[in-house]
């Protein structure tokens, strides 16, 4: 995997990549590190569950995730652990983490070689949408990112079996999305910033929809070809997205929360 494209300036970095960490591997834990403490500024966090998770670069079969115990807005380019498939920590035996927590994202890192950041959290507008039978409605244009690319899973429990994760990962599909019933909702992105703003969009358009359907009244939906025509335009050339909006975000949070690169 190449360096990542959202890398900035070493004017703006706190921290220097350390010997033992190579600089592309660095760069994905500044943007990891960066996307934990975005998501908690959008409180999305859920205490100290749900995760985000990250290959590790030119190491396959490895991934980056967040200590087990510590708050969204506490995560550092440099705590992160880095595990493997079956969440063995590498290195560092004294960290801890969710290795049940880190069945679903294990799943989707293995059978989606694309999904390079997977993001598995319980914000509560993706939950609330989850629980209606209709799912995700065409209502708004952050909806229609996800017109007809967006898959479902019915809740089962808490335990992700074997057979689960099978079924799981059948009902994700290629989606970039998913909503868990009564549970969360999944990203699975080619880059972090994608990842995150995939998730930004899902989050609005549920939001949206909630707010719609509170208001009472008959709800405007556009007819399917302007549904399909919306999601291509939204598509555009098919590139990761977040190319834009990520370094922009950086900045935001250079401002309020500079730590997350130490």
């Amino acid at each position: 995997m190449s360096a990542s494209p959202f890398a900035l300036s070493s004017a703006s970095s706190s921290a220097q990549a350390p010997a033992d960490i190579s600089a592309t591997e660095w760069q994905v834990r500044v943007d990891l590190a960066a996307c934990y403490r975005l998501a908690a500024l959008k409180n999305w966090d859920d205490l100290i569950y749900t995760h985000i998770s990250a290959t590790v670069p030119g190491e396959e079969g490895r991934f980056l995730i967040n200590p087990f115990g510590w708050h969204f807005d506490e995560i550092t380019a440099s705590s992160l652990v880095k595990i493997d498939i079956h969440g063995n920590i590498i290195g560092d035996q004294s960290a801890r983490v969710n290795v049940t927590g880190f069945a679903i994202h294990g799943a989707v890192h293995a059978a989606r070689p694309d999904a390079m950041c997977v993001m598995h959290l319980h914000n509560e507008n993706g939950v609330a949408v989850g629980m209606q039978q209709g799912g995700l409605l065409p209502l708004s244009q952050h909806a229609l990112r996800f017109y007809e690319q967006i898959g479902y899973h019915d809740y089962e429990g808490l335990a992700l079996s074997a057979a689960e994760q099978d079924r799981l990962i059948a009902n994700l599909g290629d989606y970039p999305a998913m909503l868990l019933r009564n549970h969360g909702t999944l990203i699975a992105g080619r880059t972090v910033a994608e990842a995150y703003t995939l998730m930004d969009t899902l989050d609005k358009a549920c939001s949206f929809q909630l707010k719609a359907q509170a208001g009472g009244g008959a709800l405007n939906v556009p007819p399917p070809e302007v549904c399909a025509k919306t999601y291509r335009e939204l598509l555009g050339d098919g590139s990761p997205e977040g190319i834009l909006e990520w370094p922009a975000l950086l900045r935001k949070l250079d401002a309020v929360s500079p730590a997350y690169r130490d």
